[in-house]
């Protein structure tokens, strides 16, 4: 019938079909492709794909070079493409670690450099300008997400003197090595986490209490800072500490209102022994003064008495020369001088026989002269100004 599509290898149907070898099977009434022998119905046509293919590339080529010449040509521009791929940047605040097939080989400074293309090699530029804050002993508050608070098992300490102190303190850290960084050590922020916290208990084990609770502080961030830094280099670790800064440093909560009253009664001790320092270095120089005048006052009595001393044995001596010059007048000068002394304070009154005959002789006048005395009244001392 002519609608039958089955029969034998070019049997066709009332339009016929092109020839085609080997099809082993019946033919539509439309017809078929032509196609090689073993083709699916309906399937593409490979063959006319990569002739459209190789004609397209052929359009864009340049000039329409020939097959095997653009072939190239695209394979010279991609490996170009593939080369200049290497290129990359490095900002002021990073550094470039280069893998070569993951294996640490170098570290690059900022600006414009180039790598093998991967995957032979690889680069990484972590932030070493970035200050990272670790806080031990205690956590800050975010937002809502985490709340702050006291991490006893990190902030207790012991003393050199064997008391508990309780300790907050924050590490602020910077990368310095960013490939010892990357692959020398794991876990960063643990890794320096715990050698901080080891570095304060040492340091907080060679200080006793009350200098870690007063003056002490600045000396302890500096020491654990050396420390932290020495064991941080030790690893190999890239990190370099900035700072390390005490937030809190108390007694234990339940011990703190014993502590203090120590402080308070160290304090009043420190007051007290003030105040005796300041009573000493008013008394001992006001002594000293005195001791000093006294000095002075016996200097000058001795200077006084000796000088007099050799005055009268100077007058003596004078005095023995004109005795020895004229014996009766120098008696008589000496008799007059030692009456003269003698009865000059005296309250007697001597009147001459011969001048005294118009005098009673019996008239009290040394009584006369006390009466006279006792009736003058006293002349009022001068006021004070």
């Amino acid at each position: 019938m002519p609608w039958n599509n089955q029969g034998g290898g070019n049997g066709g149907g009332p339009w016929g079909s092109p020839p085609g070898g080997g099809n082993g099977g019946g033919n539509n009434p439309w017809g078929r492709p032509p196609g090689g022998g073993g083709q699916q119905p309906g399937g593409p046509d490979l063959e006319d794909l990569l002739r459209k293919g190789q004609e397209r590339f052929k359009s864009m080529t340049p000039g329409g070079l020939g097959g095997g010449k653009g072939i190239m040509l695209g394979v010279l521009a991609l490996a170009v493409l593939w080369g200049l791929s290497g290129i990359y940047r490095i900002e002021p605040d990073e550094q470039g670690v280069v893998q070569r097939f993951g294996k640490y080989v170098r570290t690059e400074q900022p600006g414009l450099r180039y790598h093998l293309p991967a995957p032979f090699e690889t680069v990484d530029t972590p932030k070493v300008t970035l200050v990272n804050r670790l806080e031990i002993g205690y956590r800050s508050a975010i937002d809502n997400r985490r709340q702050g608070g006291d991490v006893v098992d990190e902030s207790l300490m012991l003393t050199g003197d064997e008391n508990i102190i309780d300790i907050d303190f924050t590490v602020l850290w910077v990368i310095k090595d960013a490939g010892n960084f990357l692959f020398k050590i794991r876990e960063p922020q643990l890794t320096v986490q715990l050698a901080a916290e080891s570095a304060m208990r040492e340091v907080i084990g060679r200080t006793d209490i009350q200098p870690a609770l007063t003056e002490a502080r600045q000396d302890i961030e500096q020491q654990t800072k050396l420390l932290l830094q020495t064991m941080l280099d030790e690893y190999q670790s890239g990190i370099e500490i900035s700072q390390v800064q005490l937030q809190k440093v108390d007694p234990p909560a339940p011990v703190v209102d014993a502590f203090n009253d120590v402080q308070r009664a160290r304090q009043d001790r420190e007051r007290l022994r003030n105040e005796a320092e300041a009573y000493r270095n008013d008394i001992i120089p006001r002594a000293r003064g005195e001791a000093e005048q006294l000095i002075q006052q016996a200097s000058a009595y001795r200077e006084q008495v000796v000088s007099l001393a050799q005055g009268d044995a100077q007058r003596f001596s004078q005095v023995l020369s004109a005795y020895t010059v004229s014996p009766e007048v120098t008696a008589r000068r000496m008799y007059l001088e030692t009456m003269q002394e003698v009865l000059g304070g005296s309250n007697k009154i001597i009147i001459d026989q011969g001048k005294g005959s118009g005098v009673v002789p019996f008239l009290p006048l040394n009584e006369l002269t006390n009466q006279l005395r006792q009736q003058t009244p006293a002349t009022p001392a001068a006021p004070r100004q």
